[in-house]
């Protein structure tokens, strides 16, 4: 039986009441009104107001560095220990086939550091770490520390669901500011995304900032803004963070959804793979060894080599995988194709992201299931002189009545045919360094 809600908190009032008069906050504020709101004496409402006297007024740089800590503060740090090499971690803030991670970790490893990825599900048109790696037969993603201590020992590499104890503060008010328009806020983004690495007990961070339609972040401006907050704090904490803006208007690679990337995942590894995954990819290895300290090392040759692949097959069956299954594959495909002959300009992230959640690729709610097989594979990329008729993306769905608002959506934004060549953006727009 579930207990009495709780009572609204007078501290907390006060709280709340500063941040709207746009005073910045103590930390013996913060960390009281963080603490009494995990433990539940800190009504939902009182929470609410606050995000949005932060999201309208901000917080400074101290203000979000203390708010950080206190969300650490609520759970329990993870002691990793001497793994027997440096410990350097990598997250993205989100696109459409963004696969990265997959081939990233192992390829980190066989260069000699650990990687211990702590991960999460795709929510909207974004996809989840986890979600991918699901549809390999057996793989789970819950492990214990003492499972992800070893594993990063005796392998190199482990991606992994985040345990329930760390950073629980920030759990309940994603949940909260998810339904209180207030995901918004840089400084809770950065605090949130930074709380749950710096409990992680990682030694250098990379920051994959994504930049676009399919982008949380639309603008370079803001998502400027948000890399600067998080070498920030992680410069407040002694983290050596490197934040890269990487473009999202168009889609990684040629896939999106779980098992179509595995797959790709899979050809990057094994040296092939569309170019700009292996670009970004080799890109933020680079970045990772050099916080890492390892120094002689090109991550382009080891990929080439096939050593990441070795640590790939590893990282999967330490975890209950077998990476030589079959992956799902969808029961209904059907291909769109130009209407006009020109120069394939490139499908829209968004349009493509949006496209493969409708397909069962994704998921509206936390607890919505998700279809392994389900997602766009893109026949033609941005470039290439196309004829009427010509195929330029399959859908892939196991539930053939979602095609149709698929079909709708890809049609109407993400099929453009041009008479000259596309712009193309630069993989890199920016590097930040800091901590």
């Amino acid at each position: 039986m579930s207990g009495p809600a709780p009572q609204p908190s007078s501290s907390a009032v006060e709280v709340i009441a500063a941040k709207r008069d746009r005073h910045e906050l103590t930390p013996g504020q913060i960390e009281g009104v963080l603490g009494a709101y995990t433990r539940g004496e800190v009504a939902e409402e009182q929470m609410a107001a606050l995000a949005m006297a932060i999201l309208l007024n901000g917080m400074t740089a101290a203000e979000t560095a203390h708010w950080t800590q206190a969300m650490i503060g609520s759970g329990e740090v993870l002691d990793l220990g001497d793994v027997g090499r440096p410990l350097v971690d990598k997250h993205s803030t989100g696109g459409v086939g963004d696969k990265i991670t997959l081939p990233l970790a192992p390829l980190v490893a066989a260069c000699g550091a650990a990687v211990p990825q702590l991960s999460g599900r795709g929510l909207g048109h974004t996809g989840g770490t986890l979600d991918k790696l699901e549809a390999i037969p057996g793989w789970r993603a819950s492990l214990s520390t003492d499972e992800i201590r070893t594993q990063l020992a005796e392998v190199g590499a482990v991606v992994c669901a985040t345990t329930p104890t760390l950073a629980p503060a920030d759990r309940r008010l994603y949940a909260l500011r998810d339904v209180t328009g207030t995901v918004e806020s840089v400084p809770l983004i950065a605090s949130s995304i930074m709380s749950k690495k710096l409990a992680e007990g990682t030694g250098g961070l990379v920051l994959d900032v994504k930049v676009g339609s399919g982008a949380f972040m639309k603008t370079r401006e803001r998502a400027g803004e948000l890399a600067g907050a998080m070498t920030a704090i992680g410069a407040a904490h002694g983290l050596p963070t490197t934040a890269l803006l990487t473009g999202m208007s168009r889609p990684l690679g040629r896939c999106v959804g779980n098992a179509l990337e595995v797959a790709e995942s899979v050809e990057v590894l094994r040296g092939g793979g569309p170019g700009d995954v292996v670009a970004l990819t080799v890109t933020l290895a680079r970045e990772m060894l050099a916080l890492a300290g390892i120094t002689g090392t090109d991550p382009a040759a080891v990929l080439a080599s096939g050593a990441a692949y070795d640590v790939w097959e590893r990282m999967i069956a330490a975890q209950g995988g077998d990476p030589a299954a079959p992956l799902p594959v969808a029961r209904h495909v059907e291909t769109l194709t130009a209407d006009r002959s020109g120069i394939f300009a490139g499908a829209d992230a968004l349009a493509v992201g949006t496209a493969a959640w409708r397909l069962g690729a994704g998921r509206a709610r936390k607890e919505d299931p998700v279809q392994a097989a389900a997602g766009v594979r893109m026949l033609a990329v941005p470039g290439d002189e196309v004829r009427a008729g010509d195929p330029l993306l399959e859908l892939h769905t196991d539930t053939p009545e979602r095609l149709p608002g698929a079909r709708q959506l890809l049609t109407a934004t993400a099929l453009p045919v041009a008479a000259g060549p596309p712009v193309f953006e630069e993989l890199v727009l920016d590097v930040r360094r800091g901590g």
